[in-house]
């Protein structure tokens, strides 16, 4: 099947929201081996949408719509659709209630449901209506001369439950097999190192297929399999994936969908029984963040320092005058130091730091700007790793987070 997306709205167009729903249904739509081969993004136009939308009924099998289908004047898109299908506008009662209902729970002195809300109840003759739990506006399933409509509202919030609960389902029924797929997540090699790594099963793999998709310091390869049962696909993806693991093993960290690098992390920790603590100078809390919003953070990390500046580094970890002076806050020392110096200071088994430039001011011609020292402290001995990142301010310390949970869970692998 041929579907094809169509995100509305003119603040998509002008940049003030960011358009997350493409990625997402996108994502999902590789997922369920549906392909797409067009996306559109318009504004809140009648002229230009139903131009959009019939292009894409003449070349599409089915059709997925976010936003426009809210009350306002400029919400246009189920109303276009439905001229464009040659249909009429029907009060669906359940939608009626439902807005009653929702007004009547949040009401507050004064206030009321509007009269323009009602819009929101008029669907499509024929359509099904895709009960939205998390908002006002429901969504909608056309199935109209062998073409299928699909209309989202436009809140991440509201699609993403939608699409989950009605949309996925609906795929799967379509179609006569069942896809599976395994994430495999690594960390500590780039997408194009290891792309090249496993050229011959990117290029010679069609069921199952590995498609890689880059992150932030992080690269995840999907393996899909098409088959006539979930097991069938499994086994069909296993020797997939042990060749790449053959391959790229020590880069992985996970495969499993949910989880993130600081999940990894955490249960790597709790799994050795080791505690953890982290000095943070140019990620300023980044890396700690990140690990304590681990649900169960708390059995591993103890506390954690932000030495911004030379005198705290000195004063909360101990770092010597004459390591500053000689050689800078911003040295392989100074990370050292910083790392053990935290450990000692917390009681944990671990100390991590971070010290670098993130910019755009403060770089020489010896220290650039990206440059980072990332310490570790473990079994009495410290490693500094080092790198320089050339970018932006937020991206190299969130590539320094990274880099720096990578060292963890390294170094922890290692005894």
């Amino acid at each position: 099947m041929n579907v094809e997306l169509i995100c509305v709205g003119t603040e998509l167009l002008l940049g003030n929201i960011l358009n997350t729903n493409a990625k997402y249904i996108s994502e999902k739509c590789a997922e369920l081996g549906l392909s797409m081969f067009y996306q559109t993004v318009v504004g809140d136009n009648p002229d230009r949408l139903k131009d959009c939308i019939l292009t894409a009924l003449g070349r599409s099998d089915c059709i997925i719509t976010s936003g426009g289908l809210g009350p306002t004047n400029d919400d246009l898109t189920k109303e276009i659709i439905t001229e464009a299908l040659g249909l009429k506008l029907v009060e669906d009662k359940e939608t009626v209630d439902r807005l009653y209902y929702f007004f009547n729970k949040i009401s507050r002195p004064g206030q009321s449901m509007t009269p323009n809300n009602l819009k929101q109840a008029m669907v499509p003759e024929g359509c099904t209506v895709l009960t939205n739990k998390n908002g006002t506006a429901p969504g909608i399933l056309i199935e109209k001369d062998g073409k299928t409509v699909i209309m989202l509202p436009g809140p991440p919030r509201e699609l993403v439950p939608l699409f989950e609960e009605y949309c996925i389902p609906y795929f799967l029924k379509k179609s006569n097999e069942t896809i599976y797929s395994v994430m495999v997540k690594l960390v500590g090699i780039g997408e194009s190192e290891a792309a090249a790594r496993i050229d011959d099963i990117l290029n010679n793999s069609t069921n199952p297929t590995v498609a890689p998709y880059a992150k932030t310091a992080e690269v995840h390869l999907r393996i899909t399999a098409k088959a006539h049962d979930e097991e069938q696909a499994k086994a069909m993806i296993e020797p997939v994936f042990e060749r790449i693991k053959d391959v790229l093993g020590p880069y992985i960290y996970s495969t499993d969908e949910e989880e993130t690098l600081e999940d990894a992390i955490i249960h790597l920790l709790n799994e050795k029984g080791l505690t953890i603590t982290t000095a943070e100078s140019c990620t300023g809390g980044l890396l700690a963040g990140r690990l304590i919003n681990v649900s169960g953070a708390s059995d591993v990390y103890k506390e954690g320092f932000v030495t911004y500046s030379n005198e705290a580094k000195a004063k909360r970890l101990g770092v010597s005058k004459d390591t500053l002076d000689t050689f800078g806050a911003v040295s392989e020392e100074c990370a050292a130091e910083m790392a053990r110096g935290a450990a000692m200071a917390a009681g944990t088994d671990i100390g991590v730091s971070t010290t670098g430039i993130a910019g755009p001011l403060g770089g020489t011609p010896e220290k650039p700007v990206g440059l980072v020292y990332i310490g570790i402290y473990y079994n009495g001995g410290t490693k500094v790793i080092k790198t320089n990142v050339p970018r932006g301010r937020q991206e190299i310390r969130e590539r320094t987070v990274v880099r720096a949970l990578d060292l963890i869970r390294t170094t922890v692998l290692q005894y």
